[in-house]
């Protein structure tokens, strides 16, 4: 099992994504993720997003929001459980990414990027402001074959 955190880190209604360009034998080659990783061992997921999003960008977040809790299963991969979160309190510069290159998309044009399908239903979802919820998808291979929501209120 794996435990991972995202942000979406939103400026001037866009958000910050990482085309993932740069890692070898990489599951997320050639995609448009957000920016994070997998949680340490005693690190909370909070502490993980704030250290990722530094090492990957270069920036301090200083307040974030919980939005969803995602699990993703496959026939390939092992079970992940990632939290994900966004942000606009924020300081810093960018700086280059070891994994991919950054760059800020308008929030409209995000699920036209190439993204995992599961994605694209969590982000449309944050995007309607939607309360808290979680969302398991299920793949077989890189293709979604289902999925499920649940929101809390």
């Amino acid at each position: 099992m794996i435990l991972s955190t995202v942000c979406y880190i939103e400026k001037d209604g866009k958000y910050l994504m990482l085309h993932r360009t740069k890692k070898k034998n990489d599951i997320n080659k050639d995609k448009w993720i957000g920016i994070g990783g997998k949680i340490e061992d005693k690190e909370s997921p909070e502490e993980c997003i704030v250290r990722e999003v530094k090492e990957e960008t270069g920036l301090t977040l200083h307040s974030y929001q919980l939005k969803c809790l995602v699990t993703y299963v496959s026939n390939t991969w092992e079970t992940e459980y990632m939290y994900v979160f966004t942000s606009n309190d924020f300081t810093g510069d960018l700086i280059e990414c070891n994994e991919g290159d950054l760059q800020w998309v308008e929030k409209e044009n995000i699920t036209k990027l190439n993204l995992w399908e599961g994605d694209k239903i969590f982000l449309e979802k944050m995007q309607q402001d939607s309360p808290f919820f979680t969302l398991k998808l299920e793949y077989d291979e890189e293709k979604l074959a289902s999925y499920h929501i649940e929101e809390y209120k």
